[in-house]
């Protein structure tokens, strides 16, 4: 069974955690920092070596009931599976801390995932956080859509409404399918940065 934080742990994240982080992070319109991360089964996953497609990274920790709400309810699977059938490759990254309540290791990830029937292309393990801060990734869910050519073109919220509600999933709008659907019909995303909402990400201190 997952272990859950306390409430106040778990508090809503809509402004960046340290201006520093934010000075370092990846920029909306710039090349993505490339990076090397190994999945649940240990196999590595280089961003550059995805060039020629879109991808989506989805920063997650199942014991955050914001992410909780988009798996339980099937709106991250069902996004995952339009998405990855448009032959766009999809990323679930979690940095959570080994020493943190909420870490899962790589077969408890795998298995959770598989729980959820989540369609992501991958699960990667950051356990070190070192990718998390190089884009500048502060909550579960934080969102980011890279082209073809490897630039960041969406940064931000799943959706519209900041909420653990299910209820609300409905009357928001869906940010990454917005920004998915405009990209992949070669427009620009109208939106490219909104304000990220979740859990704080549990880095390594």
């Amino acid at each position: 069974m997952l272990r859950r934080t306390v409430l106040t742990r778990l508090a809503l994240v809509t402004v960046p955690l340290l201006a520093t982080t934010a000075q370092a992070a990846a920029t909306v319109g710039q090349a993505a920092p490339d990076f090397t991360l190994r999945d649940t089964g240990g196999k590595p996953v280089r961003l550059s070596e995805l060039r020629g497609r879109h991808v989506v990274l989805e920063w997650t920790n199942p014991g955050c009931p914001f992410v909780r709400k988009h798996y339980r309810s099937g709106n991250l699977p069902t996004l995952q599976k339009e998405a990855v059938a448009k032959n766009v490759v999809w990323l679930a990254i979690n940095s959570t801390s080994p020493d943190h309540g909420d870490y899962l290791s790589p077969p408890q990830l795998a298995r959770w995932m598989d729980e959820q029937r989540a369609a992501a292309s991958a699960a990667l393990m950051d356990e070190d956080g070192r990718v998390g801060h190089a884009f500048g990734a502060r909550t579960t869910p934080h969102m980011y859509l890279i082209d073809p050519q490897g630039r960041l073109i969406y940064a931000g919220g799943i959706d519209s409404i900041p909420s653990a509600r299910v209820d609300d999933i409905a009357r928001a709008t869906n940010h990454v399918r917005q920004a998915l659907d405009e990209a992949l019909n070669g427009r620009p995303v109208s939106r490219p940065t909104t304000p990220p909402y979740g859990c704080s990400i549990k880095y390594a201190s």
